[in-house]
């Protein structure tokens, strides 16, 4: 019980840090935001034909607990050890393959992926205009609700 507590605290705290990093963004300067969106989709989509979603279930490797003596009023005795199951998980065998597609897609299209701090207050109506504008130090990104990312100029 107590290392599902550990491993769930160790996720939590994984998906925190994630969700402060930076954010991988596709840019080529001047280009129409939309533009930008419309060959992201495509490119993400001709990924995903071309290496499709293969989910493979696995399982980590059993872990042996070795018993331990124990003592109390002067008699000792053994408790045995006992082994806990792996956890399963699953993994998508082609998830690099299509990422690897989808960036060359959009180098062939003239973006480049770069990463851009997070940006700290969440707005918007705030998005740097129809095309990209120069990076600065103060540039940022967001994703929106609708999976899309959105650029800003100013933090």
């Amino acid at each position: 019980m107590c290392k599902d507590r550990s491993i769930m605290a160790a996720l939590v705290l994984l998906l925190g840090t994630a969700a402060c990093g930076p954010v991988p963004v596709y840019y080529r300067q001047g280009a129409d935001v939309s533009l930008l969106q419309s060959d992201e989709l495509g490119c993400a989509a001709q990924a995903l034909r071309d290496a499709p979603v293969a989910n493979q279930i696995r399982q980590h490797p059993p872990v042996f607990y070795p018993g331990r003596k124990v003592c109390s009023g002067g008699s000792c005795y053994y408790r045995p050890g006992y082994w806990a199951d792996g956890g399963i998980y699953t993994v998508d065998v082609n998830k690099p393959l299509r990422q690897r597609l989808e960036k060359s897609c959009m180098a062939t299209k003239g973006y480049q992926q770069i990463a851009l701090k997070r940006c700290t207050r969440p707005n918007p109506a705030a998005v740097a205009g129809p095309q990209l504008a120069p990076l600065s130090d103060a540039s940022c990104a967001q994703r929106n609700k609708d999976g899309s990312t959105s650029i800003r100029t100013g933090g």
